[in-house]
This record gives C-alpha cells, structure tokens and sequence, in this order.
C-alpha cells in the first residue's frame, strides 16, 4: 500500500499540532483546577488539546487523502494584507478610526487581482462608518474618530 500524502493537510495538520503545542506549553504554569472548580489553566489547556486532537486527526487524514503538492505562494494578497494590518497598527493613533480603516479596507481590496475601485471604495466607506458606529458610539472604547495632527 503506498501513502498519497496531500501536503497542504499535511503542513496544515503540523501547523495547528504546534499551536497547540506551544498554548498548552504557555497554560502549564496556570493551575487547571476540577470540572466543579475550574481554574484558570482549565480551558486554555482544554482548548490547546482540542487543536492538538484536530490537527492530528486531520494529518492522518491527509495521509491517505489523495496527492496534493504546495500550491504556488501567491505574493501580492500575502504582502498587501499583511501591510494592511501594519498600516492601521500605525495610523490608528495619529489618524483616527474612520481613516484609518478607510486606509486599510482600500489596501487589503488591491489583494484581489480582480479588484473593482468603485465597489473597494463604497465598501470601504460603509465598513469605515460602522467601525466608528461599533466601536466609538456602541462600545465606548476610547478611540479616536479624526485624526490628531
């Protein structure tokens, strides 16, 4: 019987054992505690297994899923997303909320190769305002709205 690996499950599988590894390593110092008296190491030690079963279960199921190689990394959603999430990391305090995330839904959009300008801009603004509308208006939180130059 020969193995027909599809790697991307595999790489996958290997990937959430070690996160799980590496939240179970974090939580070891946490007293877990009972099922009646939980403490605080009981659901992030539970939780850091649950990923550790899932990815093991499904790297033996990639083992006999069929052949699957890597695909190609494709570089300009990898690069533009990423670069999004650090473009708000630093506009956010000197911009404001609404520029800010008006920034970044117009950076992450140029991800896709078959951007639209006009639909990237109207989404843009709508997750813009609901933004400030959520995190502002509703919750509180004490984020600026405009920019602070």
């Amino acid at each position: 019987m020969t193995l027909k690996i599809n790697i991307p499950d595999l790489a996958f599988a290997a990937f959430l054992v070690a996160i799980g590894a590496f939240a179970f390593a974090l939580a070891s110092e946490l007293t877990v505690g009972t099922a009646a008296a939980m403490g605080p190491g009981y659901v992030p030690r539970g939780l850091a297994i649950v990923v550790m079963i899932y990815g093991a279960v499904l790297g033996l199921r990639a083992m006999f899923a069929g052949h699957a190689a890597l695909p190609d990394i494709a570089w300009r959603p990898l690069i533009l997303i990423s670069a999004s999430v650090a473009l708000f990391a630093a506009m956010l305090p000197y911009a404001g909320l609404a520029l800010s995330s008006l920034t970044v839904v117009i950076c992450a959009g140029f991800a896709s190769y078959d951007v639209r300008l006009h639909e990237n801009a109207v989404l843009a603004v709508a997750l813009a305002a609901f933004s400030v509308l959520l995190f502002v208006t509703v919750l509180g939180l004490p984020i600026p709205v405009r920019p602070q130059w």
